[in-house]
């Protein structure tokens, strides 16, 4: 009887062990990005419509709440869609074969090319593209596609240039793209005297899983961005170990398994979104 008992109980149990796990990892990935405040007004909107409509004996009220309560999942679906695409970007690119040589030698034209741009202080601001085509989430740009060097990126970014302002795509080993508008954060949370530059770092990191890399043009401090948080006042050897682990570790172990322990493990979206190290104060406020 007992045994009969347990064979027809276990599939609630897994329902609500796999429903419990779901919403807990979603809400852990979604927290601290942009929509995750709506969200949570509208829950608190409909709990306290809820209880007024229940203790009040409003039928319409609380038909109305069940009729919207269906188009809930929907908004989500608005609301979330650029972390949603970055998800299922990243798991619909996982590749089985990759590179580390390739990814090292791309690692080592960005490091050589910070170090001459901040030297003589010239400003840039670099993008390294991932999973998600970054040409959809910039304004503009200028075709390129040509090889990465250092060489090529120095004159890229040399003041009076016609294409030095914006920033540079980086594909593989080319450059796809030069002159792009960057889209700026729109968090309220950040320091008045973060420049356009950085801000555009942390904009085009939160709509992609990009690495931004930006060189100041007051101190040629050397910052980096990526999924929504910056670190400024970086050395090279710092930007070089950063680059190394997102850009050639997950490639050793690009499977299923390790892609699901990357997104459910700690994530950085409830810390501050600007890191500052060891850089100089800037004079402008605008760099």
């Amino acid at each position: 009887m007992m045994w009969t008992h347990l064979q027809n109980s276990w599939r609630p149990v897994l329902e609500i062990f796999i429903l419990a796990v779901a919403i807990y990892y979603t809400s852990r990935f979604l927290r601290g990005t942009r929509g995750w405040p709506v969200v949570i007004g509208f829950i608190v909107l409909l709990l306290v419509l809820a209880f007024a409509a229940t203790v009040l004996n409003l039928p319409v009220l609380r038909w109305l709440l069940v009729g919207f309560a269906q188009f809930f999942a929907v908004a989500i679906l608005i609301i979330f869609q650029p972390e949603l695409r970055r998800l299922l970007a990243e798991l619909g690119n996982l590749p089985l074969f990759a590179s580390a040589h390739e990814q090292r030698e791309s690692i080592e034209v960005i490091i050589q090319t910070c170090e001459r741009l901040s030297e003589v202080k010239i400003g840039a601001l670099i993008a390294i593209e991932q999973t998600i085509q970054l040409h959809d989430a910039v304004e503009s740009g200028v075709p390129v596609d040509c090889e990465a060097t250092p060489e090529m990126l120095e004159t890229i970014f040399f003041p009076n240039n016609a294409i030095h302002d914006g920033g540079v795509i980086i594909k593989g080993d080319r450059i796809a793209y030069a002159a792009c508008i960057f889209p700026l954060t729109t968090r309220q949370d950040l320091n008045k005297s973060l420049g356009t530059r950085h801000r555009a770092a942390i904009g085009l990191s939160e709509e992609s899983d990009a690495v931004i890399i930006a060189v100041s043009e007051e101190n040629g401090a050397i910052s980096h961005a990526y999924k929504g948080q910056l670190v400024r006042g970086v050395t090279l050897e710092e930007l070089r170990a950063f680059l190394t682990t997102v850009l050639v570790q997950p490639a050793k172990t690009r499977s299923l398994i390790e892609w699901i322990r990357r997104q459910l493990g700690p994530r950085n979206k409830s810390g501050p979104a600007v890191i500052t190290k060891n850089e100089p104060r800037p004079a402008v406020k605008h760099n």
